[in-house]
């Protein structure tokens, strides 16, 4: 069934309560989809995100060759099957391929198809064609791929790719695991060692795929922490299961739900906690939030655990900038979850959100100050002063989240707990990487309505 454009979210009177398990995590899924298609052999893959995002991957995937099916055995219980084409092994396409709204889907790809002897197109909606792509051109066209793109650098962009890059030594400009995931994806088709230097440390999901599907990954960390990752290049990638955790960054919401509604005992299980993904936790409890760890265990190389969030009173704090790659998604939810608190909450080192699905800080800075909130905008952050309880809600507002799945749940969350009820916009985007939100927070006691 479609997701509502528009939903309310209504405040909640009784506390939230339940079990749940969020969708697998986007991240891991796109990953694994990839890796998959380059074995010789049948994978199989469990806790697939069942999103729009993860499905364009499949769907381009399939375009290269790979077969890819789902195995319904009745909803959360399916189970992916993928038989790839080996490394190398990627057929043309036989048409455009459509990213549709995945930045992580169009990057990751742009980083195969260049370390193939094919060319080919990519697209996406009106939003991924305005995110930046020259950040990972400039790389691939080192390793000796050719692309033609529109003005910026930007989608729609054609890739002539080879048979036989070039291996490099690559540092990157920014924080990105999407950056380095192309360049290491290139590199699986190039003679020697390609590596990638992080100045500071971002999602190593490549990493441990790369070494469960049987590549062989270096992984260096220097005293500054800056971090040296090598890759040997035409390695035969083996048919692996594969486990996805829940992701993080969508249990940030039933979190933020259970911290902020008034008598609420939530448990999210199976929950993947890789440090270099879970710093919002660790902001989270600075502010005082109660959050316990439980059946704690890892899989394949993926820490894992199960999370029981009560609500309680928060505090304003100033979040370390140097925690942004670690959380650098939460942060909308997160300046939510400060109106809510008490005194300052200050964000900064942020910039990347600017260019996200939307301008990510702007969208979250119009929104709460369309309801009330007293927020600041700065060039690399935001500044939100909290109201220490229920956050103001004006009449008569309709949230406008620029189309982006983030800033859309962010604001039914926040409604959930504010002083009237909350409309929000554009909440169909969900469907990329939450399929099922309201649902899964009303069976807790939640009110989330479509509305016409």
């Amino acid at each position: 069934m479609p997701i509502p454009s528009v939903q309310i979210a209504h405040p909640v009177a009784a506390g939230l309560r339940g079990t749940i398990v969020v969708p697998g995590d986007k991240s891991i899924s796109h990953r694994a989809l990839i890796f998959s298609a380059l074995c010789v052999g049948e994978s199989t893959i469990h806790g697939l995100l069942d999103g729009e995002d993860v499905l364009a991957t499949a769907r381009a995937l399939r375009a290269y060759g790979a077969d890819i099916r789902r195995d319904d055995n009745g909803g959360d219980n399916a189970v992916w099957r993928v038989n790839g084409v080996g490394v190398g092994g990627l057929m043309p396409p036989g048409d455009i391929l459509d990213l549709g709204n995945s930045g992580t889907g169009a990057r990751l790809l742009l980083g195969l198809a260049a370390g193939h002897g094919v060319t080919s197109v990519f697209t996406g909606d009106a939003s991924l064609r305005q995110r930046p792509m020259q950040r990972v051109i400039t790389p691939l066209t080192d390793m000796g791929a050719r692309f033609e793109a529109a003005p910026g650098g930007r989608l729609p962009i054609t890739v002539i790719g080879r048979n036989t890059l070039t291996p490099i030594e690559y540092r990157l400009p920014v924080a990105s695991a999407q950056i380095k995931s192309a360049v290491l994806l290139a590199g699986l088709n190039a003679p020697g060692q390609t590596s990638v230097i992080e100045p500071r440390p971002t999602r190593d999901h490549t990493e441990h795929l790369l070494r469960h599907f049987g590549a062989e990954v270096m992984v260096d960390d220097d005293a500054d922490g800056t971090r040296h990752i090598s890759l040997t290049g035409r390695p035969e990638l083996r048919p692996q299961t594969v486990r996805v955790p829940g992701d993080p960054s969508s249990a940030a919401f039933p979190i933020a739900a259970a911290l902020l509604v008034p008598g609420s005992e939530v448990t999210i299980r199976g929950v993947g906690l890789n440090p270099l993904r879970a710093a919002l936790l660790d902001t989270l409890r600075d502010m005082g939030a109660v959050i316990e760890e439980s059946n704690a265990r890892t899989d394949q190389g993926e820490p894992i655990a199960d999370l029981l969030v009560r609500a309680g009173p928060l505090r304003g704090i100033e979040v370390p900038p140097e925690r942004a790659p670690a959380m650098i998604d939460e942060y909308p939810i997160l300046a939510a979850i400060a109106a809510f608190a008490t005194g300052r909450t200050v964000m900064r080192g942020i910039a990347e959100l600017r260019v996200k699905e939307s301008d990510r800080i702007g969208a979250m800075v119009n929104g709460l100050q369309a309801l009330g909130v007293d927020v600041e905008e700065l060039d690399d952050g935001l500044i939100v002063q909290g109201h220490g309880g229920p956050a103001p809600a004006r009449q008569g507002v309709r949230i406008e989240t620029e189309m982006d799945h983030r800033i859309a749940m962010s604001f039914l969350i926040y409604g959930l707990a504010a002083q009237a009820p909350v409309t929000v916009m554009g909440c169909e985007m969900i469907a990329t990487s939450f399929p099922g939100f309201a649902d899964l927070i009303n069976n807790l006691g939640g009110r989330i309505e479509g509305s016409e």
